[in-house]
């Protein structure tokens, strides 16, 4: 019986320690997961600056998590992230679905460059469309799909989209986005994979700064017109008084 409490013991001890090596080193492993797997869902560099991640309470920030554009754009990124908090439930960690509570971002910075309907945005999105095209019937390994996850409530605000349209005669100021505020999101048993989740975030990111974009602009085209009718009317309004003025000589 003794040395059945000494091995109990030995073993004890081993997985506390296992554990504390596992948390203290989950923040890089989580890191090299998104910059492993990050570009094979976007087609485009992903990097992240940092990640920190508490197994205990299930705590977490991801810092500097940049997605790169697409080739052949000259903007210096499509996403920038800057910080992101997050909350999941340590007890799913070691489980085939991760439960993730809820993920926050704030003040992201996005660039939209191109044109409305054929941009750096879009490219993307038409990468990850390819790529949950190809993950479907692929071994979980092959896609780095092996772990589903479930985000019950997702919270993006305060973005703000720099705009380089290749629109002639057309400039546009920062537009900001709306809040995006998705739930539920893998709640079946099944879950999400990280390919389709990182596909329904960007896409909705993508739809909101399209959207929002496409108003500016339209704004910007009606003040133009509107300009260029004023400056016709008093163009117009000016050679008559000249008109006139030579009438009365």
């Amino acid at each position: 019986m003794k040395k059945i409490l000494i091995v109990l013991g030995v073993l004890l001890v081993v997985a506390v320690v296992a554990l504390f090596l596992v948390g203290s080193n989950l923040g890089r492993i989580v890191k090299a997961g998104i910059e492993q797997f990050g570009p094979k869902f976007t087609g485009t560099s992903v990097t992240v600056e940092s990640v920190s991640l508490s197994p205990s309470s299930g705590s977490g920030a991801i810092h500097g998590l940049v997605v790169g554009n697409p080739a052949g754009y000259t903007t210096p990124y499509a996403i920038r992230l800057g910080s992101a908090s997050l909350a999941l439930d340590p007890s799913t960690l070691l489980k085939d679905k991760v439960v993730i509570k809820s993920i926050q971002v704030t003040d992201p910075e996005i660039n939209i460059e191109g044109g409305l309907t054929d941009n750096n945005l879009k490219k993307i999105m038409a990468n990850l469309d390819s790529f949950s095209a190809g993950e479907k019937g692929q071994p979980a390994e092959s896609t780095g799909a092996k772990k589903k996850l479930e985000v019950d409530d997702f919270l993006l605000s305060g973005a703000k989209v720099n705009v380089k349209l290749s629109m002639v005669g057309l400039s546009t100021p920062t537009v900001t986005l709306p809040d995006i505020h998705l739930t539920n999101l893998g709640t079946g048993p099944d879950g999400i994979t990280p390919g389709a989740l990182t596909k329904e975030i960007i896409g909705e990111i993508v739809s909101k700064t399209i959207t929002a974009v496409t108003a500016q602009v339209g704004n910007l085209g009606k003040g133009a017109t509107d300009a260029a009718k004023k400056a016709g009317s008093e163009a117009v309004d000016g050679a008559k008084k000249i008109g006139d003025f030579f009438k009365k000589k």
